[in-house]
C-alpha cells in the first residue's frame, strides 16, 4: 500500500508539471467561465434555464473532449516509458509492479477528474451567490458520470499501452478508438437502422454498449425524462431500464468496463516482456 501511495502522487506530480496538465486545466476552466459570461444562464432549452442550462451545455461538451484528452496523454504512459527504458530501473527497485501499474492509474485519475470536476465548482459558488437556485440533483450526477467515464477511458488507456509497442502505435490506436466510438454514437448505427440490415433492437442494445452512448443518453435524461430527443429508441430504454436503473447503469457500466480494460491490462503487463 506504501509503494501504491507513492507511485501515485509521484504520477500526480509529474502529471502537474506536465503541459498537457496545464492545457487540460484551462480548457475546462476557459469553457465554464465563457459559458457563463456569455450569458448561457439567461437562455431556455426545454424549459431549463439558469446553472440547470449551463451543466447541460458543460457535459456534452465534456464527453467530446475529455475522453481524447485521457486517452492520448496516458497512452504514452506505459509505452513512453518503455520506449525511455524506465522499466530498467524499475526492476532494480523495491517497487512490486501491481504498486506501479495502479499507481500510475489511480494518479492519472486524479489529474484528469480534478480539473473537469473543479471548473464546475466556481460557477456553482458564483451562481449560488447571485441568486439562481442550485440544481444539486443534476450536479451529483453529472460529477458521477464523470468520475465513472473519467475511470473507463483511463482503463482503456491502460490497456492500450501494454498491449502497443510504441507510443506512436499506442497514440494511433487511441485516436481511433475515440473517433470510432464518435462514430457509434449516431452516424453509423443510423446508417444500419435505415439499410435494415440489423433489427433496430439489436442495433440500440449494441450501441448502449458504447459508454460515450450510455453518458450521453443519461445526461439528457436528467432534463428529458421520456428522451424526446432521442425518438423511437427511448421506449426501449425505458421499457429495459426505467429512468432511475439507467442513471445507474450509466454510472456502473463504465466503471466496470474500465475496470475490466485495467486488469486485462495488467495481467498482459506482468506477463509481458518489459525491457
Amino acid at each position: 500500500m506504501k509503494q501504491l501511495i507513492q507511485t501515485c502522487l509521484l504520477d500526480i506530480n509529474e502529471s502537474i508539471r506536465a503541459k498537457w496538465f496545464l492545457v487540460y486545466s484551462l480548457v475546462f476552466g476557459g469553457l465554464m467561465v465563457m459559458l457563463f459570461a456569455f450569458g448561457l444562464t439567461e437562455s431556455r432549452v426545454t424549459g431549463f434555464t439558469g446553472l440547470s442550462r449551463l451543466l447541460i451545455t458543460y457535459i456534452q461538451l465534456s464527453m467530446a473532449i475529455m475522453p481524447i484528452f485521457v486517452l492520448i496523454s496516458t497512452v504514452r504512459s506505459l509505452a513512453g516509458d518503455k520506449e525511455a527504458g524506465v522499466f530498467e530501473y524499475l526492476l532494480s527497485l523495491p517497487v512490486s509492479l501491481s504498486a506501479w501499474f495502479w499507481g500510475k492509474m489511480i494518479g492519472r485519475f486524479f489529474t484528469v477528474f480534478i480539473p473537469v470536476f473543479v471548473a464546475m465548482l466556481p460557477v456553482i459558488i458564483i451562481g449560488g451567490i447571485s441568486g439562481y437556485d442550485i440544481p444539486w440533483k443534476i450536479f451529483f450526477f453529472y460529477t458521477s458520470f464523470l468520475i465513472s467515464l473519467s475511470w473507463c477511458f483511463l482503463g482503456l488507456s491502460m490497456l492500450i499501452s501494454t498491449l502497443a509497442k510504441s507510443v506512436d502505435v499506442a497514440q494511433g490506436f487511441a485516436f481511433f478508438l475515440w473517433l470510432l466510438l464518435l462514430l457509434l454514437l449516431d452516424l453509423i448505427f443510423l446508417g444500419l437502422i435505415m439499410q435494415q440490415t440489423s433489427m433496430p433492437n439489436t442495433v440500440i442494445t449494441i450501441a448502449l454498449l458504447n459508454p460515450l452512448q450510455v453518458f450521453r443518453t443519461a445526461s439528457m435524461m436528467l432534463f428529458d425524462s421520456q428522451l424526446v430527443l432521442i425518438g423511437p429508441a427511448a421506449f426501449l430504454i425505458l421499457d429495459t431500464f426505467g429512468n432511475t436503473m439507467y442513471l445507474i447503469w450509466a454510472i456502473v457500466y463504465p466503471f466496470i468496463l474500465g475496470t475490466i480494460s485495467a486488469v486485462i491490462g495488467y495481467i498482459t503487463f506482468k506477463r509481458g516482456d518489459l525491457l
